[in-house]
């Protein structure tokens, strides 16, 4: 191997290929909701759930959808998660009938702080890496630890070297 940073092992998603992704994961939810027939609400880990989040709601045609903000990153170096905006409580409660919305689960820890606000809820993302992988009832796609996946709102187009080198 060579002596590349760890994001530069990318995987890159384009618009197209996140809305396919979200759509399924919207199918595959659907059906799983609470007994009495469905999901309450959605709440989107902002900022990068927030797009998934909203295809979710738009398949499974739920109407409410809020909004929690967890800060874990400063550029691309992880730190301790805290959370800068919370969901309506009155509304998501313990979490019951909610379903949790984010793009992707890195470490988990994001995660571990969404779900002791709401333990009753179930989390879906559209990627899942190994270390995160506990934290996540629902995925589409699992990618490696080693992985940095840039999303297309991050990405602008521009050349890149091949992995192995030129």
């Amino acid at each position: 191997m060579t002596d590349r940073l760890p994001h530069e092992k990318g995987f890159h998603v384009s618009w197209d290929q996140i809305h396919r992704d979200s759509r399924a994961l919207a199918w595959r939810l659907d059906g799983h909701g609470p007994d009495d027939g469905g999901w309450r609400a959605v709440v989107a880990i902002t900022r990068g759930g927030m797009a998934p989040a909203m295809i979710v709601a738009r398949e499974l045609d739920i109407r409410t959808v809020d909004t929690i903000s967890v800060k874990s990153y400063n550029n691309q170096t992880q730190s301790e998660p805290r959370i800068i905006k919370s969901p309506d409580m009155e509304i998501v409660g313990d979490g019951t009938g909610v379903l949790i919305v984010d793009d992707l689960v890195d470490t988990g820890r994001t995660l571990e702080v969404v779900r002791a606000v709401m333990p009753k809820a179930h989390v879906a993302t559209v990627y899942a890496k190994p270390k995160g992988r506990p934290q996540v009832d629902t995925f589409i796609t699992e990618v490696s630890q080693d992985t940095w996946i840039f999303f297309p709102w991050d990405m602008a187009l521009q050349y890149v070297e091949p992995y192995r080198g030129a």
